[in-house]
């Protein structure tokens, strides 16, 4: 058994390192205080003098660093080994170097381009070595700053792991093989510092940086803060409570944002309501504001551009080559043509990695648009340079945002006839039946063809649809019915539901015969096409329907994906009081 001191989650502990063994872990629960580490995958005990003389009385053979000192004193303990030595080296040489960013082995070498081709890394202001060259060695560390966190590449070595896992919230990112670091606090300094004798090659995303300076909003010590972001996230402010602070995180989807320093959750009535109980049970009052963003500023279109240019064709043999479906082709296809489009007097390689991240913080700053519309917009930028260039794929140090979670808007079942009741038009009628009682997507509604409808089997088969997949589901009898009549009316050839001269019925009609439905049923709540699959699944849940064969009739691969329904049902929410109604208020 070895022993270590630390600094894990902010407090000292010693680290207890020993090959797996049952009974030594049940003797080290009898300490007070133990834990195992998931992250440092050891266990670790406080640093005390109690706890120290505990484990030297449990375990006598424990290996330590001898020094001249007694083995215990008041002062200093004995498990202050090499670490504590390198701690010493730290302070040193952060005394001898005053300010790590002007060191001169640091140096701006951000106007010095290595290639005409851009490399793709978005290092707008770059700072390196001066004494590596481009191609960084086997041997070098590289550390990437950006607004949020710091990414750290170096060889394997027991002490320098040992060092980085003293940070908080320090993790190791086996895609890329480099270790994160929350960049808080003193954090870049210390790492810097550490690694000043090794000449690290260092890069600061500066253009990055910019975009995480974010106003805190005010709230006092005894109230919880609520801020609803358009109807689609939480935003959750208090000051720090633990056992708070555990409660909250047992909210489905609910996670620690960086940047803004609060918890988001999805947005739902269900969660606004745990929350007020939260808050009532800490006695903190609610302060509960809406936030509503701007409308998206529109792509600019063909018609909006002079000499407006289309995406190569090598990029779209590219996408059809690697099989790419047809949305992800247009979808790719589109944010390419707004990428070159944005600079129309420079050539797809002229556009260096600056306007790339200038870019981006205009779709963010002036078009608003989402995570998962910023996300793709990257991801179409990426395949031109990687695949279609052939560019060496890279880590890319991006700061992309983390992709919202949202609940989606689901229909009553009253409201669900209201809709369909309002609808006069068969074929509209037969449609958005179809749609909701077999639970498909539009795109799987127009490519239904008159062979996918099983009557003996009462099934519809659905072929390759999202993610190249086959799946069954359901075929209604009341559907069947709806489908015969307008078999008979309108007598479709190849396609179920076909257009004027025998074309896949289009997307923006299915859409708009929806709209109308909804307005002249009165019901309020935003809902699309796809509302009324997610309706589909969330009245099968609430019928007692195994969340499996949800899953299955979806055409989910995870059943994290269909697990997101069962936050949306109200079945049991009627049943839960507030403690407010508990209250004998005058």
């Amino acid at each position: 058994m070895k022993i270590s001191k630390i600094t894990h989650r902010d407090e000292t502990r010693i680290l207890v390192n020993f090959p797996y063994n049952t009974e030594m872990v049940s003797l080290l629960r009898q300490i007070n205080n133990a834990r195992w580490s998931k992250t440092l995958g050891a266990w670790h005990i406080p640093y005390t003098k109690e706890a120290f003389n505990q484990l030297k009385s449990l375990f006598p053979d424990i290996e330590y660093e001898t020094t001249t000192e007694e083995p215990y004193t008041e002062k200093k303990a004995v498990v202050e080994n090499k670490i504590e030595k390198q701690e010493a080296k730290i302070s040193t040489v952060e005394t001898n170097v005053p300010n790590v960013a002007t060191n001169e082995a640091i140096t701006n070498s951000a106007t010095q381009a290595v290639d005409t081709k851009p490399s793709f890394s978005i290092r707008p202001a770059k700072t390196v070595s001066k004494k590596t060259s481009s191609v960084a060695t086997a041997d070098a560390i590289m550390i990437d700053i950006t607004g949020s966190n710091i990414y750290i590449k170096l060889p394997k070595n027991d002490k320098d792991i040992l060092f980085i896992r003293s940070f908080k919230y320090a993790v190791w990112d086996s895609a890329h093989y480099c270790w994160i670091v929350p960049n808080y606090y003193q954090n870049v300094e210390r790492i810097l510092a550490y690694f000043a004798k090794r000449e690290p090659v260092v890069t600061r995303h500066e253009a990055l940086l910019e975009q995480t300076l974010i106003e805190k909003p005010e709230f006092n010590k005894d109230e919880m803060l609520i801020i609803n972001n358009s109807g689609k996230t939480l935003k959750l402010y208090f000051h720090y409570n633990r056992e708070l602070h555990f409660e909250v995180k047992k909210i489905p989807y609910c996670h620690w944002h960086n940047v803004e320093h609060c918890w988001t959750i999805p947005y739902s009535e269900k969660f606004v309501g745990e929350l007020k109980n939260l808050a009532f049970q800490f006695s903190l009052r609610i302060k509960y504001l809406e936030q509503f963003k701007t409308k998206y500023k529109p792509r600019v279109s063909r018609y909006d551009v002079d000499n407006f240019k289309t995406c190569p064709d090598d990029y779209v043999a590219k996408l059809k080559e690697l099989r790419y479906s047809i949305n992800t082709l247009n979808t790719y296809k589109h944010m390419f043509e707004e990428f070159i489009n944005y600079y129309s007097d420079y050539e797809p390689d002229e556009i260096t990695d600056q306007l790339i991240v200038e870019f981006l913080r205009y779709l963010v700053n002036e078009r608003n648009v989402s995570g998962s519309y910023q996300n793709q917009s990257i991801n179409a930028i990426k395949f031109y340079y990687e695949r279609v260039q052939g560019g060496q794929r890279k880590t890319y140090m991006i700061e992309r945002p983390r992709k919202e979670k949202y609940l989606p808007e689901v229909l009553s079942e009253e409201e669900t006839i209201r809709i369909l009741d309002a609808t006069d038009n068969l074929k509209h009628k037969a449609i958005l039946m179809t749609i909701y009682s077999a639970g498909l997507r539009i795109s799987e509604l127009v490519n239904l063809k008159i062979k996918d409808i099983d009557s003996n089997r009462m099934q519809i088969r659905v072929e390759q649809a999202k993610g190249k997949k086959d799946r069954y589901t359901l075929l209604s009898e009341r559907t069947l019915e709806i489908l015969r009549k307008y078999f008979l009316e309108y007598k479709p050839k190849k396609w179920i539901f076909e257009g004027i001269n025998g074309e896949q019925y289009s997307h923006r009609s299915i859409q708009e015969a929806l709209r109308k439905s909804v307005e002249k049923a009165g019901i309020k709540k935003k809902i699309t096409v796809h509302t009324l699959r997610h309706s589909f699944a969330t009245h099968l849940l609430e019928s007692g329907t195994d969340l499996r064969y949800i899953q299955s009739l979806l055409g989910h691969s995870s059943s994290k994906t269909t697990e997101i329904y069962t936050h949306i049902t109200t079945k049991g929410f009627e049943q839960i009081k507030s403690p407010l109604d508990k209250l004998k208020i005058k």
